[in-house]
């Protein structure tokens, strides 16, 4: 017989919520139906239970447990969505066990954080109201593209005192991550016909000497001692795609490379988008960022960083972003802490161990036991 925490998240993964940005196929995607389960699986443990549009049809849905004169508050804040289900090998949304591990879109990346968080409410019961903290769990929308869930949440309710935010880490604290900036970089030229190119202005072999300062010089400055941290290391440049032209036989007008800069938190004060800004002003190209998240860096003397690490598989870094970073920059101290193994996440054939999935219950019931 299935446990408790298995038989949510087989609910969970059986309910598309593709992230609809950028997804071809829109027939399984927003979050709206899964927020809706969770809502009333909350109602049923007794939260006041709300849903806020943050865009249309797509609501982040906020359960809170109102507790007699708290000493603190704490939110528990996974994101329903999930990424495309494209190129998957497996039912996306079958909720399979076998192995011992449950497949599905999300089983990892991350409805096993939130089936982890409502096992560990569902088990802790009557004594949710008699904690130390009022307890509140954030089902957030939008992580997989922009992060307009977190952004929402923390600009309409900024006080709290700690946010975990459900992410597949191996129940270890995450409390600091490198930002990320997505820049699109563009050169213009002329276009003629390829037998006669002088006659034109090629835009690729304009952007041949950009690409080349950006991996030498720029690549070189941001991974300067001064910014290194002494967790994640240095920041660093990919350039993840160039493309140029429309044909052999035709002179390129247009180029563009798109960069992906993960930055250190000493970042933050100068901003590495105005620094990409001022690197390149004298040369001919035009920028466009296309996204960009904060780094995170909570105290790891936090105590109840401290507290969450103690109940779970201590501290650690990641190089990649998430909502914490917002809950963060909003004013609440935040980490990412959850079930799973983030190599999992986004694959052809994503899952979950049921160890792993099992784990996360008494590691999330572990720390709120202790509030």
């Amino acid at each position: 017989m299935a446990s408790r925490v298995v038989e949510i998240l087989q609910s969970l993964v059986r309910i598309p919520s593709v992230n609809p940005d950028g997804e071809p196929d829109k027939a399984n995607t927003g979050e709206l139906a899964c927020a809706q389960w969770v809502g009333e699986f909350l109602r049923t443990l007794g939260a006041e239970v709300s849903m806020e549009e943050v865009q249309p049809g797509r609501p982040n849905v906020i359960g809170r447990f109102p507790t007699a004169n708290p000493k603190q508050r704490i939110l528990l804040a996974p994101h329903l969505d999930t990424v495309s289900i494209g190129g998957m090998t497996i039912d996306p949304f079958g909720g399979d066990v076998r192995d011992g591990k449950l497949w599905g879109r999300g089983a990892s990346d991350t409805k096993g954080t939130a089936a982890a968080m409502l096992a560990a409410l569902e088990e802790l019961g009557p004594r949710l109201c008699q904690l130390g903290a009022e307890i509140t769990f954030g089902g957030l929308m939008g992580e997989e593209s922009a992060q307009f869930g977190s952004k929402h949440f923390v600009k309409h309710h900024p006080n709290y005192d700690f946010a975990i935010v459900g992410e597949p880490t191996d129940c270890k604290v995450v409390n600091t991550h490198k930002g990320s900036l997505w820049v699109d970089v563009m050169t213009t030229g002329k276009a003629v016909h390829g037998a006669t190119p002088e006659r034109g202005v090629n835009a690729i072999l304009k952007m041949m000497p950009v690409l080349q300062r950006l991996s030498t010089e720029f690549k070189e400055r941001i991974a300067a001692p001064a910014y290194r941290h002494p967790v994640l290391g240095d920041s660093t440049v990919n350039f993840g795609t160039i493309k140029g032209g429309t044909r052999e036989n035709i002179v390129a007008e247009h180029c563009h490379l798109s960069l992906d800069i993960r930055y250190t938190p000493a970042w933050r004060d100068q901003g590495m988008w105005q620094f990409l800004q001022e690197f390149l002003a004298g040369e001919d190209v035009a920028l466009r960022s296309f996204g960009e998240c904060g780094p995170l860096d909570t105290d790891p003397e936090h105590p109840l960083v401290r507290e969450l690490a103690a109940a779970g598989r201590g501290l650690a870094g990641a190089p990649w972003f998430c909502d914490a970073a917002w809950l963060a920059a909003g004013g609440i101290p935040s980490v990412a802490a959850g079930p799973g193994k983030i190599d999992q996440a986004h694959t052809c054939d994503e899952f979950i161990s049921i160890a792993d999935l099992e784990e996360g219950v008494g590691f999330y019931r572990r720390f709120l036991e202790r509030l």
